[in-house]
């Protein structure tokens, strides 16, 4: 049960209420979805008042405000400006309908993430670095996942950072055009030819199975990722042939891009 609601106009003040051990107190964004971490009372912190939902390029590296929208950075990728982000485009056109985007948040949409979330998956194949406070601390998306609650208990994301030069290409099988995704793959080719690919449509998180200087090995990596992937929506053996097929689809369309 909600008992506390602020909508604070201060990072400083913001992190205090998160930092009280009693009411348990979770921040929102765009309140499309939050992570809830205990059954008893709850506080609520909006952060849209805080003015974190920019978006910077600076040079090689592009800053998301937590709060920017899935739509806010969908429209920055469609100005043309950031054409090798085409596949991160796709993958937030998949995660969520017009309506959600316009109120799902960058950072929101992350933290809550399951394995069958495609922007999540593809923002962990552009090895997307996170901004906590308090301390400024880097952390990356894929040191977030194995230990969520712990990373983030009494903190808050503050900034999001991808490359501006990286090429991501993602690729999807799903009953439907519009269901959640079977399997997912995403691959990020960086200019130096680093090569990182990571998995989705199954489990609590999307999985990092690839990063290496070039990309020998990708779709052997897929296979292996998913030998025990099998769900009620698919089985293992399906998942392990499909990311293999999709791994090197994503490949080629990014290193082709």
């Amino acid at each position: 049960m909600i008992v506390e609601y602020h909508r604070p106009t201060e990072l400083d003040k913001a992190l205090k209420l998160l930092a009280r051990p009693d009411p348990v107190t979770i921040p929102i964004g765009g309140g499309s979805a939050f992570r809830r971490t205990a059954f008893g009372p709850l506080a609520i912190v909006d952060l849209q008042a805080l003015g974190l939902g920019t978006f910077v390029q600076k040079g090689n590296t592009i800053e998301l405000g937590a709060t920017l929208t899935l739509q806010g950075l969908l429209d920055e990728i469609e100005k043309g400006a950031l054409a090798g982000l085409e596949g991160l485009a796709k993958a937030i056109r998949h995660e969520a309908a017009h309506n959600l985007r316009q109120v799902g948040s960058v950072a929101g949409c992350l933290v809550n993430a399951s394995g069958r979330s495609p922007f999540a998956m593809a923002m962990l194949a552009l090895d997307a670095v996170l901004k906590v406070e308090p301390g400024g601390e880097a952390l990356r998306l894929g040191d977030l996942y194995p230990l969520r609650r712990e990373r983030l208990n009494g903190r808050l994301i503050t900034q999001v950072s991808i490359g501006a030069n990286v090429r991501v290409a993602y690729e999807y099988v799903a009953r439907t055009p519009a269901d959640r995704p079977i399997v997912c793959a995403a691959a990020a080719v960086w200019p130096s030819g680093r090569t990182r690919l990571a998995l989705g449509g199954f489990g609590e998180a999307p999985r990092l199975v690839f990063d290496g200087p070039e990309a020998g090995g990708v779709e052997t990596a897929a296979r292996s990722a998913y030998l025990q992937a099998g769900d009620a929506w698919a089985s293992a053996e399906y998942r392990e042939h499909a990311a293999g097929v999709l791994a090197r689809r994503a490949l080629d369309s990014a290193s082709a891009s």
